[in-house]
């Protein structure tokens, strides 16, 4: 393992930034006036489908990317206070994750907008709001997302056979979502994404439910998945290779006795519940 080119805040930064850039240019293409998808494609379902699969197969590239296998890839507060809240992540990087992947919104929908012009501020540069269901149905629908893409992270995780496939699941998941869910709230999952555009929009209409929803349903999943299942998080890194050395505490990735060659013992607690550690 060598020592990252960049820090891994920084990196977080950059590719919040290009995961956004590249899902909100879908939405402005895909549903700007007159933009060259929204006038070639009516079926709004079916541009759903698109812009869903171009804004997760970006979060999933990044992930992949050095940029996400030096940082980890969070992209999302709501997904590193997860990580905070299993000890997988120290306060301290956390806030500067939260910093960073802000900062990464608000460059890339200053940019949107810039790019695509009037197709972008047709759609107030990819703000979130909630649709005609009310603002109650917004709420829960982030709130259920949100546990559902941290629940899935979390498990496919902490299972040796599928951990590097959790990129691809977490977009095949958003994609989905945002297909069918986008008219209830518009599909946000994440604070940072929702704030950039209505920062450089000015709109902020019930932009409050973007921040409440993703971040309790992410903290209900991390509860969830350490009292109730017992769960084992190796690692706050999304995708885990040995190119760079681990910044996370507690890694079980490395150290003289990696996972999954030497998975820990179960904790006193799993133990009296009668659950293992997955192998």
């Amino acid at each position: 393992m060598r020592r990252p080119p960049i820090a891994p805040a920084v990196a977080e930064f950059l590719g919040t930034a290009a995961m956004i850039f590249v899902g909100l240019s879908a939405v402005s293409i895909d549903f700007g006036s007159g933009a060259p998808i929204a006038s070639a494609v009516p079926n709004a379902l079916i541009r759903r489908l698109i812009t869903g699969t171009v804004f997760a197969s970006g979060a999933a590239i990044v992930v992949y990317s050095t940029l996400g296998r030096i940082s980890g890839g969070h992209l999302n507060p709501a997904v590193t206070l997860a990580f905070l809240r299993l000890g997988k992540v120290t306060p301290r990087l956390a806030g500067a994750y939260a910093v960073a992947q802000v900062a990464g919104a608000l460059v890339a929908a200053a940019a949107i907008s810039l790019v695509w012009g009037t197709w972008a501020r047709s759609v107030s540069d990819g703000v979130t709001v909630p649709g005609p269901q009310g603002l109650a149905a917004a709420l829960v629908a982030e709130t259920l997302m949100t546990f559902a893409l941290v629940e899935l992270i979390l498990q496919f995780m902490r299972r040796p056979a599928l951990a590097r496939f959790t990129p691809i699941a977490a977009s095949v998941l958003v994609a989905t979502l945002v297909t069918i869910e986008a008219p209830l709230s518009g599909t946000s999952l994440n604070p940072a994404r929702s704030l950039g555009p209505a920062v450089v929009s000015g709109v902020f209409t019930d932009f409050w439910l973007y921040v409440v929803g993703p971040l309790a349903g992410a903290l209900a999943a991390a509860v969830f998945a350490d009292r109730v299942q017992g769960a084992f998080v190796p690692c706050a890194k999304l995708f885990h290779d040995a190119e760079f050395a681990c910044h996370f505490p507690d890694c079980a990735y490395q150290g003289r006795h990696a996972w999954p060659a030497q998975l820990p013992e179960p904790s006193p607690t799993a133990s009296r519940r009668g659950q293992e550690v997955p192998r």
